[in-house]
């Protein structure tokens, strides 16, 4: 029995590959920074957000060493 709920499509990947070929064929003119955006968008993303995690937990400890 196949269980569909673990594959995932991989669009981003795709995404990549298609903006990558188009402008490899002229058929885009953005520069490699849009081409490339399927991939250091979420990851910006993941760091935004691990940024901000990391000063909450520092802000936290920060505050509980100063009730002490």
């Amino acid at each position: 029995m196949s269980d569909n709920s673990t594959k995932v499509f991989p669009f981003i990947p795709i995404l990549t590959l298609i903006f990558i070929t188009l402008k490899l064929t002229n058929y885009l003119s953005w520069s490699w920074w849009w081409v490339l955006s399927p991939i250091w968008i979420p990851l910006g993303i993941v760091a935004v957000i691990f940024a901000v995690i990391v000063i909450f937990l520092a802000v936290k400890s920060l505050i509980e060493v100063c009730n002490l």
